[in-house]
């Protein structure tokens, strides 16, 4: 059978809120970065080039830099292409930078000796001082397979070279979920959410990092028996306690008014609050929410209930748009 398409950007024409039927997508990691789209499909191809031209043109932009490369460097063959590129050009911080991360993505699947990748992370590090995505790459890599004190240490210098580094803080921000709170609304990765949003600017994507935080801890007490997998029509209590409450307002309303759609992975955040507001038992917030993802929903937070994702987004989505 066919695999069914990525999920795309719809054009501006498709009515609000346009889906695909039910079941008839997939995730798609490029989170609808035409450029990266063509660069990615190029490389599938076996031609590098227009990576490197996404690659040279994205510049310091550090969140839309880390999200292409680690999506390039998902694409099957990527580490062989990557080498190909960084021999015809010699230290190449982009192509080091490429492969260190396909390296990465390898040993997470197990085709990889973990310790090769690091040490092509610290390479790409060497040779590009001010990129934080080498970093990224060892936060991926302790995030899955520890110690946490390298988790830690990554994120420190990831954080040193982009403090408001969206994907370092989401990675970090999981892995201190799954630590043992300290009472119902208590919890160091709350903590470190909170902390981390006060001191963004105002207009920086972090502001939802508190919700993501509580979505991580629900996916830790889902997994034990703790808390209600798919969000239903019943409030789940996980998202109605006060400092929740609070959390989600905040969260909310820095999306009324300063939501940036230039933003690589502002679906992610946009997915995050859907997912709260649906579990919090808020169907109107939650309608306009999904009305604005349209097509572009994420795996995550969806796969934190334990089913199937795309069923769990499209299940959300239905109540909302039919109650709220």
């Amino acid at each position: 059978m066919t695999p069914p398409p990525p999920v795309t950007e719809r054009a501006p024409s498709d009515p609000p809120g346009g889906l695909a039927p039910e079941h008839s997508g997939t995730f798609d990691a490029a989170l609808g970065d035409a450029e990266l789209l063509a660069a990615r499909a190029a490389l599938a191809e076996g031609r590098w080039q227009s990576a490197r031209s996404l690659l040279l043109h994205t510049g310091d932009e550090w969140d839309r830099r880390g999200h292409r490369t680690t999506v390039l460097a998902a694409g099957p063959g990527a580490h062989s292409l990557a080498g190909q590129w960084l021999l015809a050009e010699p230290g190449s911080a982009d192509a080091a930078t490429l492969l260190a991360l396909a390296l990465v993505h390898r040993a997470l699947d197990g085709a990889e000796d973990p310790e090769h990748a690091r040490a092509s992370c610290r390479t790409a590090a060497e040779l590009a001082p001010a990129d934080p995505t080498p970093w990224l790459g060892l936060l991926l890599l302790a995030r899955a397979l520890g110690p946490e004190t390298e988790l830690t240490a990554a994120f420190k210098e990831l954080r040193a070279r982009h403090p408001e580094h969206h994907h370092g803080h989401h990675l970090l921000v999981a892995g201190l979920a799954e630590r043992p709170p300290g009472g119902p609304e208590s919890h160091e990765a709350y903590d470190m959410a909170e902390h981390a949003a006060a001191e963004a600017p105002a207009d920086s994507p972090l502001a939802v990092l508190p919700v993501v935080a509580y979505a991580e801890r629900h996916r830790v007490l889902a997994a034990a028996g703790l808390a209600p997998a798919v969000p239903g029509p019943a409030p789940c209590a996980h998202w109605t306690g006060p400092r929740a409450r609070r959390v989600l307002r905040a969260a909310f309303d820095w999306w009324l008014e300063w939501e940036h759609d230039e933003h690589p992975r502002r679906h992610l955040d946009l997915n995050h609050l859907a997912f709260a507001m649906s579990a919090a038992g808020r169907p109107a917030e939650a309608a306009a929410l999904f009305h604005r993802i349209g097509a572009q929903a994420t795996r995550a937070p969806w796969s934190y209930t334990g089913q199937d994702p795309w069923a769990a987004f499209h299940q959300a989505r239905a109540h909302a748009l039919a109650t709220g």
